[in-house]
C-alpha cells in the first residue's frame, strides 16, 4: 500500500509514515553558466526520478552533447546532491543572499529532505555596496578554447546553504525579519557556516560584528527547463570598513555599478545580475514597461526584460523567451541617423502559444504605438503570437531576414516587413542596436547586439541549457553554425540572452563549449567513417550505438550536416562517396531506422519477459516446495496418529 502524500509548509511532497519528504528537482542555481562537475546518481536516487528527468529532457533536446547528459552522485558532509553537468549557479547581490535551488536533493541519513536550497548573498552597508570578484569558469586544458577569456564579472557574494542535519542548541547569525514563516525557513539552513564562509572569502575576520536584516525575496521567471529558484537579499549593516579586503573585492556605490553598466566596452569589467536585480532596478528606472501580474520577468541588463511565455517548443523548454525592450532613459550613443528602422520600444521573437495570448495583448497595448518587432528565425515557437502583435498594433513595423519571412504564415503576419541581412541598426528610445547575421540554425538566423550594454541576443544559436538542433530543412548548414559562434567569441558580448533558459553570464566559455562539443561529435562521425560506415544508419549506429534508438531521427539531420561540413574541409576518406552517402539518408535511413528500432524493443521486451517468467518460475516452484513440505508433515502427523 502507498503512503499517503500530503505537503509540508514549504510546498514539498511528504510521504506520510516514512519521513521522507521529496521537491520537485530543478536546474543548480539562478543564472550564467557556471558549470559544476557532473554527478552519478545511486539506485535510491534513480528510484525517486532523478536521473530519468534529467537525462530525457537532455536526450530530446541535445544530441550532440550525449556525453554530458549523465549525472554522478558525490558525498559530502554525509549528504548526498544529485546535480546535472550543466546545471547553473550564481553569487547573489551585495549582502546576504538565499538562492533556492530545488534541483540539489540532500539524502540525509534519517530522512531525505528536498526543500529548495538557497544560497546566501551579503549586502554590506546601505550606501557603499561591497562586491566581490566573480570566479572565472573552469578551463578547458585546450590552449584554442583557453585563449578565450571573458572579462572579469563582479557580483555581490554568496554561498550555497547547507540544511542542517539537526536542530540547533544555539545560532550566532541573528537575522531580524517582519515575516515570521521567512525566519523559520532560514533556521532549516546552517548560516553561522555560510556567514564564516563568505567573510572568509572577502578577508574579514569570522567575529566581525555585522547586524543582518530580512531585505526582500526575488522569484526567478519560469525560464525552464527546472523549476524556478528563489532569492532572498539580507541586508548586512557593518559598524566600521576597517580590515586588510582581499583583492577579489571592493566597494562600490549604487551609481558607479550603474556607470559600468551602461557605459561597457567588450573587454570591460562587468556588473552581475545579483546586484542590478536585488538592488540598481528598484532604485533606477531601467525601463517603463509594467508586466502583468500572472507573468514573472527578469530584467538584465538594464532595460532589456525578457518574459519567459509558455510556447510550443522542444522539450526539455516549455516557454520562448519573450524580449521587450523599452528604454527608460536615452543615452543618445549614435552618431548618424542612418538607422533601417526606429521607435519608441521593441519586442522579439513573441512566440507564445494561444493560452497565453491574453498575457501578451496586454503587453502589446501597453507598449507605445512607435513599436519595432524583430524575429530572430521563423519557428512557430518564435511567431506565434504575430497575430496578436498586428492585431493590437496595425503601425507595427517587423523585421526580418528575407529566408525567415517568406516561411512566416499569412494567418500569423500579413502585413509588409522591412528585409535585413544582419549588418544593420536600429534605433530603439535613443539606443542603438545591432543587427548580427547568425545563419547555422536555419539560413535565416539574424542576432541583435544592444550596444549600450555590449548584450548579445542570440535567438536559437544558443539555449540556456544544452544545445539546439540545426534546421536542415531550412538551411541550417554546420559551416555557418561554425562561423557564426566565431563572430559572436569576436564580439566579446558581456551576456548572452537565448531565446529558450536562462542567461548565460559567461558567453565566450559557452561558445568554446559548443566549439567543442561540435567538433568531438565530427570526430566521432568521422571515425565511424575511416571504420568502413558508408550510409547514414551505419553512422549514426556507429556513432550512437548507446542512445535510445527514438532519438536517432534528430540525430540524423545533424550527423548529415556534420559529414557535409567534412567534406567542404576535404576531410572524408578517398573511398566514401557523397553520392551515395546522400541517397541513404531518406527511405533507405528510414526503413532500416524502423527495423532496428522495433527489433531493440522486442529485445527489451523480451529481456524483461524473460526476467517475469524467472520470477514467476521461482514464484511457482517455492509455492510447490512449501506444498511439498506441508503434504510431508501432514503425512508424518496421520501415521503418528495411526501408531497410536
Amino acid at each position: 500500500m502507498k503512503p499517503a502524500r500530503i505537503r509540508n509548509e514549504f510546498g514539498a511532497r511528504r510521504f506520510k509514515g516514512t519521513g521522507r519528504t521529496r521537491i520537485p528537482q530543478t536546474m543548480n542555481g539562478w543564472m550564467g553558466n557556471r558549470r559544476s562537475p557532473s554527478i552519478r546518481p545511486t539506485k535510491k536516487d534513480r528510484a525517486l526520478g532523478g536521473e530519468e528527468e534529467v537525462s530525457s529532457a537532455y536526450e530530446m533536446y541535445e544530441i550532440d552533447a550525449l556525453e554530458d547528459l549523465k549525472g554522478f552522485c558525490i558525498n559530502t558532509k554525509g549528504r548526498r546532491v544529485l546535480r546535472d553537468r550543466s546545471s547553473q549557479y550564481y553569487s547573489v547581490k551585495l549582502g546576504f543572499l538565499m538562492r533556492s535551488d530545488p534541483n540539489l536533493m540532500m539524502t540525509h541519513t534519517k530522512s531525505t529532505i528536498d526543500i529548495d536550497i538557497h544560497s546566501l548573498t551579503f549586502i554590506f552597508n546601505r550606501y557603499m555596496k561591497f562586491i566581490l570578484k566573480s570566479k572565472p569558469t573552469p578551463k578547458f586544458n585546450d590552449p584554442e578554447y583557453d585563449s578565450h577569456q571573458d572579462s572579469v564579472l563582479w557580483d555581490l557574494p554568496s554561498v550555497q546553504l547547507s540544511l542542517l542535519d539537526g536542530p540547533l542548541s544555539s545560532c550566532q547569525v541573528k537575522i531580524e525579519a517582519e515575516d515570521n514563516s521567512l525566519l523559520e525557513l532560514l533556521n532549516q539552513f546552517d548560516l553561522d557556516s555560510a556567514v564564516n564562509q563568505i567573510l572568509g572569502q572577502v578577508g574579514l575576520e569570522k567575529t566581525t560584528k555585522v547586524k543582518w536584516n530580512f531585505s526582500k525575496v526575488v522569484d526567478e521567471p519560469e525560464f525552464g527547463p527546472a523549476n524556478p529558484a528563489k532569492t532572498v537579499y539580507i541586508v548586512g549593516e557593518q559598524e566600521t570598513r576597517d580590515g586588510k579586503l582581499e583583492d577579489c573585492c571592493k566597494w562600490m556605490s549604487i551609481k558607479g555599478c550603474a556607470d559600468l553598466l551602461m557605459e561597457v566596452k567588450p573587454s570591460n569589467d562587468r556588473i552581475g545580475p545579483l546586484v542590478v536585480i536585488g538592488l540598481l532596478n528598484e532604485s533606477m528606472q531601467f525601463s517603463k514597461l509594467n508586466i502583468p501580474p500572472t507573468l514573472r520577468s527578469q530584467e538584465y541588463p538594464p532595460g532589456v526584460k525578457i518574459v519567459p511565455m509558455r510556447s510550443r517548443t522542444t522539450k526539455p523548454f516549455h516557454t520562448t523567451n519573450l524580449v521587450v525592450f523599452v528604454p527608460g532613459a536615452s543615452y543618445n550613443d549614435f552618431g548618424g541617423d542612418n538607422f533601417v528602422a526606429s521607435g519608441d520600444a521593441l519586442i522579439i521573437d513573441p512566440g507564445c502559444s494561444s493560452a497565453m495570448h491574453k498575457e501578451l495583448e496586454q503587453i502589446i497595448t501597453a507598449l507605445p504605438r512607435k513599436l519595432v518587432v524583430f524575429v530572430t528565425h521563423h519557428h512557430h515557437d518564435h511567431v506565434d503570437g504575430l497575430s496578436i502583435v498586428q492585431k493590437c498594433n496595425p503601425d507595427a513595423t517587423l523585421l526580418a531576414h528575407e529566408n525567415t519571412f517568406r516561411r512566416i504564415r499569412k494567418d500569423d503576419w500579413s502585413l509588409g516587413y522591412i528585409p535585413v541581412l544582419g549588418s544593420e541598426e536600429i534605433c530603439i528610445g535613443g539606443q542603438r542596436l545591432r543587427l548580427i547575421s547568425a545563419p547555422g540554425h536555419t539560413d535565416g538566423h539574424v542576432a541583435l547586439l544592444h550596444v549600450t550594454t555590449n548584450s548579445l541576443i542570440v535567438g536559437d544559436h544558443c539555449v540556456g541549457q544544452g544545445s539546439a538542433l540545426l534546421d536542415i530543412t531550412s538551411g541550417g548548414n554546420m559551416s555557418d553554425y561554425f562561423r557564426t559562434t566565431f563572430k559572436f567569441m569576436d564580439l566579446s558580448p558581456h551576456v548572452l540572452i537565448p531565446m529558450h533558459g536562462r542567461i548565460n553570464m559567461w558567453p565566450k566559455h559557452m561558445l568554446c563549449g559548443y566549439l567543442k562539443n561540435r567538433r568531438n561529435r565530427e570526430s566521432t562521425i568521422l571515425k565511424a567513417i575511416e571504420d568502413g560506415a558508408k550510409t547514414l544508419f551505419d553512422i549514426i549506429a556507429h556513432t550512437y550505438a548507446d542512445v535510445d534508438r527514438s532519438l536517432w531521427v534528430p540525430a540524423a539531420s545533424n550527423v548529415r550536416l556534420h559529414v557535409d561540413h567534412l567534406a567542404q574541409q576535404n576531410k572524408l576518406p578517398k573511398e566514401f562517396s557523397m553520392q551515395r552517402f546522400q541517397s541513404t539518408c531518406k527511405l533507405s535511413f528510414f526503413s532500416r531506422w524502423i527495423w532496428e528500432y522495433l527489433r531493440s524493443s522486442l529485445y527489451i521486451k523480451c529481456r524483461r519477459l524473460q526476467v517475469i517468467k524467472v520470477v514467476g518460475a521461482g514464484a511457482v516452484a517455492a509455492v510447490a516446495v512449501l506444498y511439498s513440505v506441508r503434504q510431508i508433515l501432514s503425512s508424518r502427523k496421520r501415521v503418528a496418529v495411526i501408531a497410536r
